[in-house]
């Protein structure tokens, strides 16, 4: 049976001399593997004290990589001690109304416009074909 730890006794170890890691549900000592670290030691050091499982997949490790994690391996995380994601939620802002902006009035008159000259145009040529008919 492997030892639990909590997330404040997990936390204690955030530094290059002693630096553990939460990775799917189990607690590491990477300590020795920071100056291997392919990615270098301070990736390693800003993913302690938290859950830093979406922090390893969101690299994609090889399957070397994840077998190595064995020989690292010191116990399981106790999960109640790992706060709950807070889903974010953007603050309010008040209704932005495209239709009143300058940059909608220029759009406008930019199609506007050219339809205006291409109707003038076609009705130019009607009048003057129909009276030299």
């Amino acid at each position: 049976m492997s030892k639990v730890f909590s997330l404040e006794e997990v936390a204690k170890h955030n530094s290059k001399d002693d630096c553990w890691l939460i990775i799917g549900g189990k607690v590491y000592n990477v300590t020795k593997f920071l100056e291997d670290h392919p990615g270098g030691d301070d990736v390693l050091l800003s993913s302690t004290a938290k859950d830093a499982t979406d922090d390893f997949e969101d690299v994609g490790h090889s399957t070397t990589a994840r077998a190595m994690m064995d020989e690292y391996y010191v116990g399981d995380i106790d999960a109640t001690t790992i706060p709950t994601k807070v889903k974010y939620t953007p603050p309010k802002q008040p209704h932005y109304n495209q239709d009143k902006t300058p940059e909608f009035v220029i759009k406008i008159l930019q199609f506007l416009i050219p339809l205006a000259i291409l109707g003038l145009a076609v009705a130019v040529r009607i009048y003057t074909k129909s009276e030299s008919a």
